[in-house]
């Protein structure tokens, strides 16, 4: 069955009859059809129309991303491209929901959609009447940024990307079309063969995209060891869109902290509770598993324990600091999900409720923060917002 309402090669779609493609567009529209709708789309036919010339590919209306029950305005495949366009037809500006609807889009196609995985995906949000502005390619491309154009300068933007040269090669279209719902690996899938030791590449998940994971371990990496040689403290802010992959390289860090040097005592921070318990579980299970098919024995609770020094609970974390002044052990902490943690007010009505402590005025990364500051040589935290 077609993911979509119309799709074709753009040299048809130019040839074709208007009127047959909003027919087919409308035959397999399954809600009502309202006024809106159909001025969008013969609005959109006649652009895309005016366009596409000279530009060799395919084109989707409608495109159903697999399971997520979304369907993407256009889609265009062109060389090695997928170009992921929302029409805002009659807009005048470029509003953040519309950007994030678009980016949207590229992930859940890019995690959900087999033939997309590790491909290159760049969400262009289309507000006919809108500003010109400048645009950051290399955002777009990272899926942190959409292209921003209009009726004016939606060609020149396409051609402009598609005259970039590049080493990949061009997407099947057959196989893209029949691709098949598969997600990308999960964090516990990517937690396990992290510890394992497979390379990041290897298993990257493919919002990657929308951060170089590579790129990203390699330049904490950077400030990490420029820490530890010059004795200096250091703290890393790392965002991203949701599903950029945030948590994947945080785990990536954490774990190549700890392979490089034991005696750093790299720990991933988390508040969210189940996600530890998970993932302490898949790492210990893995880990035995692992063991035991290559004729080796390795006790559960050693790995449980070795699960545990590398994943913990950020409030455990903190509850276990306030019994001492002393440094904590680690020297690189990776804090997941910091945009989450406790405010002050929470943690104060916390502390004095259920610890005793009434002068208590720190949120949870402040608390991470000073924490880290009692070593007296090099430390780095690293938030994940």
């Amino acid at each position: 069955m077609k993911r979509s309402y119309y799709q074709n090669t753009i040299e048809s779609f130019l040839k074709e009859d208007t009127n047959l493609i909003f027919g087919l567009l409308a035959k397999n529209h399954q809600h009502d059809l309202e006024d809106q709708q159909k001025n969008a789309w013969l609005k959109q036919i006649d652009l895309l129309k005016s366009s596409l010339k000279n530009i060799q590919g395919n084109l989707y209306f409608e495109f159903s991303i697999p399971r997520m029950g979304k369907r993407v305005d256009n889609i265009l495949i062109s060389k090695n491209f997928i170009f992921v366009i929302e029409f805002k037809i009659g807009d005048n500006h470029y509003t953040n929901a519309a950007q994030n609807q678009t980016i949207d889009y590229c992930l859940d196609l890019a995690n959900f959609h087999q033939d997309s995985h590790n491909k290159t995906i760049i969400p262009i949000l289309l507000a006919t009447k809108a500003p010109n502005v400048a645009n950051d390619f290399n955002s777009a491309i990272n899926l942190e940024k959409c292209l921003l154009c209009n009726s004016d300068n939606f060609e020149t933007t396409l051609k402009e990307i598609l005259s970039t040269e590049t080493a990949k090669e061009n997407i099947n279209i057959e196989s893209w079309q029949s691709s098949i719902y598969k997600p990308t690996p999960t964090i516990i899938e990517a937690a396990q063969a992290l510890y394992k030791g497979h390379n990041v590449q290897e298993i990257s998940r493919n919002d990657s995209g929308a951060i170089n994971l590579s790129r990203t371990t390699e330049v904490i990496n950077e400030i990490i060891n420029n820490a530890k040689a010059k004795n200096k403290k250091a703290i890393c802010l790392l965002t991203g869109v949701p599903g950029a992959g945030k948590t994947l390289a945080g785990l990536n860090i954490a774990n190549e902290r700890l392979k490089a040097d034991e005696t750093e005592h790299s720990v991933f921070l988390s508040g969210n509770g189940p996600l530890v318990d998970v993932l302490r579980e898949a790492l210990t299970r893995d880990s035995v598993q692992t063991a035991k098919q290559k004729g080796e024995k390795l006790i559960r609770s050693n790995a449980d324990r070795e699960a545990k020094a590398f994943i913990q609970n950020i409030h455990h974390f903190r509850d276990e600091n306030l019994k001492s002044d002393k440094a904590p052990i680690e020297k690189v902490v990776v804090f997941d999900e910091a945009q989450r943690a406790w405010k002050k007010e929470q943690v104060s009505k916390f502390m004095k409720s259920k610890k005793g402590i009434d002068d208590f005025e720190m949120s949870e990364p402040e608390y991470l923060i000073s924490v880290m500051n009692r070593h007296q040589d090099w430390c780095t935290v690293v938030c994940l917002i």
